[in-house]
């Protein structure tokens, strides 16, 4: 692979368009190698419409059908398929109705919430998605918060039952080839404030405790991706927000908690990134922090050449030797190793 085409692997896009051809920039992106995944959206938060890339189980079985067909190897299709409030394929296009985190939680029957998951992880593998931004590992120790418990998110505030349930989703989704994202790292739940809006500290809020489910699902091998929190935390770092911090990517997550698995950022249009860094910045700490993957979902704003200029700035970090090949390499090595694993 060339350099280009490893940092391809590293990036996962958000589109527009409810079908794909050879005309389509984002099929042009894969044929290209530039993009390594994509990540699927109902609405489209830009023009504030409810048609992005899901209109039926039938069109998007055949869109994922023909980008994968453009794509030398096999590419990541990713979506938030959570449960409840935070699912992107709706009732209202022809998909099942799910469950919230929260109300599974209270339930607290292990065996339901891996049924909810199984009737998830059919309907995504059918349509061809192979990585679920979900299970969300947050502890509900903020029912307030306004991205995380006000959504119903969460299984808990009790790290036990959030890890009881959190492998109860792993379980169901890998039986149906459906890899899991852990999310979000170190901890969301405690949050004031929404990180797609802005700065978002929980120092003041974070506990240790928010650790747990990370730390038992790794030492369990069953945490194969974890999403990155855009969370500013001074007793983990005094700089950096979470995504950009190698103290708690490359420190906490890998060292501490043995973590070897693939890292993912969340979305790096979240204004807790974008409205306090530049994007060569951003990208630059992103990946020596030890992040994988970048997500761009490409939908709070929308760039129809963001792949080629994410692209061409990462080589620009590289050529000045403000990224380090070699980092490139150990991420993509990790991306495929993982496709791999998961291949039908």
């Amino acid at each position: 692979m060339t350099l280009s085409e490893k940092i391809g692997q590293m990036l996962l896009i958000g589109f527009r368009g409810l079908e794909a051809d050879t005309h389509s920039p984002i099929v042009q992106d894969i044929l290209a190698g530039r993009i390594g995944g994509i990540v699927l959206f109902d609405r489209d938060l830009a023009l504030k419409s409810d048609r992005r890339n899901i209109l039926s189980p039938r069109q998007l079985k055949e869109l994922i059908r023909s980008l994968q067909a453009a794509a030398a190897i096999p590419l990541l299709v990713a979506v938030d398929q959570e449960g409840g409030q935070v699912a992107r394929l709706k009732e209202k296009c022809g998909f099942p109705a799910t469950l919230s985190a929260q109300s599974l939680g209270d339930l607290d029957d292990p065996g339901e919430t891996r049924r909810q998951a199984e009737k998830i992880a059919r309907v995504l593998a059918e349509a061809g998605i192979n990585l679920n931004f979900a299970p969300l590992v947050d502890l509900n120790v903020n029912p307030t918060n306004p991205i995380i418990g006000r959504y119903q998110r969460s299984f808990s505030a009790d790290p036990h039952t959030v890890t009881r349930h959190a492998l109860a989703v792993i379980e169901a989704q890998s039986e149906h080839g459906v890899i899991s994202c852990l999310k979000h790292f170190p901890g969301h739940g405690s949050s004031r404030q929404d990180s797609h809006l802005g700065f978002t500290d929980v120092s003041a809020t974070w506990e240790a405790l928010e650790l747990e489910p990370y730390r038992e699902l790794i030492s369990r091998g069953r945490a194969e991706a974890v999403m990155t929190a855009h969370i500013f935390n001074h007793g983990l770092d005094p700089e950096f927000p979470a995504t950009l911090s190698r103290k708690t990517i490359t420190g906490l997550l890998r060292q501490e908690l043995g973590f070897a698995g693939l890292v993912i950022s969340d979305d790096m249009d979240m204004k807790a990134i974008s409205a306090e860094y530049s994007r060569e910045k951003a990208l630059e700490l992103a990946l020596e922090a030890g992040n994988d993957i970048i997500l761009i979902a490409n939908n709070l704003s929308y760039d129809e050449s963001i792949a080629t200029r994410t692209r061409d700035i990462i080589l620009g970090l590289i050529a000045s030797g403000r990224v380090s090949e070699a980092r490139i390499d150990d991420a993509c090595r990790r991306v495929i190793k993982l496709k791999k694993a998961s291949a039908p």
